[in-house]
């Protein structure tokens, strides 16, 4: 097809997050560690309640902003979790979180305006503002640094264009989790100079130190943050697509109409599902999460035993992020390098911006026994550092 019908914008694309169907056709035993797909089938109570419900009739349009049910369900696990009232107005209900940043930043941005991303940066942000007429700009984070955020480099990127903040936390691909200093600072210069800041808090489950706070929850936050909410990941329900929205009525009106025009609401079927998700959350971490967790523990002990990777240890998400420079190869060379002789995907690390360079996204989605595989398969590489 001929490129000219396409917009200018989309003339040259960035490299997205997809899976290597490629890849994984090309060889029979290949270990997928690349894509941030949990690799348990949902629990079955979720869902055989969601089941019910669609013999029930769950299979007809719902609430443009949401099923009644899952927003109080929502409303009352966050104010139990968390300790911060929650109206129903506060809340919309989103196929998937991606879709809902997508629809925060066609809210917000005008052509032109500036929004801060702090790299490594999961992909999609910098396509979702583009969409939406913005312009991405990262302020790094560094390894060295334990990628702590630098108030200094954050003010230094502020500009009278800058409109908005996206922040993920706990962070994919760092697998960094953000304590309530980090917030504070984050806080502080967003009220500074009157930012408003898309909170990606997805990841909350998986937290391996201490215990999650919500940016929203910071004193004069409320009224200047829009959490991002899904229950791909804490849930096990990637396939699902379902999330939410958290905000202030004024920006989830104006949310909701955009939403309107590309989806009207989340898939029924699904957020009944959600409802089931929500009941169990407690249990969900418990049995769930907690492999995670140990899987996580496993891969960061056999990288550090690589002596041509290092990695800062993470205290969140299911990811690990080496980095490569050792091994004097950039990334997508490396990552073609592992693919060939080890039969290993992985992701690089310049998917997730500049600071991604010389990194490699690793996802524990796969059971001890294939993370011990992929491992002795590395140890075996011809690297030296």
């Amino acid at each position: 097809m001929n490129k000219k019908y396409l917009a200018k914008r989309f003339q040259t694309l960035h490299a997205g997050l997809s899976l290597d169907v490629a890849a994984l056709a090309r060889y029979n035993d290949i270990i997928d560690l690349s894509i941030g797909d949990t690799d348990i089938v949902t629990d079955s109570r979720i869902i055989d309640a969601a089941f019910a419900d669609a013999k029930a009739g769950y299979t007809h349009y719902g609430s443009p902003k949401g099923d009644p049910e899952l927003i109080d369900a929502i409303r009352s696990a966050w104010e139990e979790d968390f300790g911060q009232p929650l109206r129903a107005e506060q809340v919309l209900v989103t196929a998937s979180s991606c879709l809902g940043m997508g629809l925060v930043m066609l809210g917000i941005l005008d052509p032109g305006d500036e929004v801060l991303v702090f790299g490594p940066y999961f992909g999609p942000y910098r396509q979702q503002i583009e969409l939406a007429g913005g312009v991405c700009v990262e302020v790094p984070t560094f390894a060295e640094e334990g990628y702590a955020l630098s108030e200094e480099r954050l003010c230094a990127a502020v500009t009278p264009r800058t409109k908005a903040v996206i922040f993920n936390n706990p962070c994919n691909p760092t697998g960094m989790a953000y304590e309530r200093a980090d917030l504070e600072v984050l806080s502080r210069v967003a009220q500074k100079y009157d930012l408003l800041v898309a909170a990606d808090e997805i990841y909350t489950s998986y937290l391996y130190e201490g215990s999650f706070v919500p940016l929203r929850t910071l004193p004069g936050m409320a009224e200047r943050t829009v959490t991002l909410n899904s229950f791909s990941k804490n849930y096990l329900m990637t396939g699902w697509r379902v999330g939410c929205i958290i905000a202030e009525p004024e920006l989830l009106e104006v949310f909701s109409a955009i939403n309107g025009s590309l989806i009207y609401t989340a898939p029924s079927v699904s957020q009944r599902a959600a409802i089931r998700a929500l009941s169990l959350r407690e249990d969900i971490r418990r049995r769930y999460v907690s492999l995670y967790l140990e899987r996580v523990r496993y891969a960061a002990e056999r990288v550090s035993g690589l002596s041509y990777l290092s990695l800062v240890p993470p205290k969140g998400t299911f990811y690990l992020f080496p980095g490569i420079e050792k091994t004097g190869l950039t990334a997508p060379e490396f990552c073609r390098v592992l693919l060939e002789q080890a039969h290993i995907l992985v992701t690089p690390g310049d998917a997730f911006g500049r600071a991604g360079q010389g990194h490699i996204r690793i996802a524990c989605t796969v059971g001890t026994d294939k993370l011990q595989e992929a491992f002795d398969r590395m140890e075996k590489l011809g690297f030296r550092a």
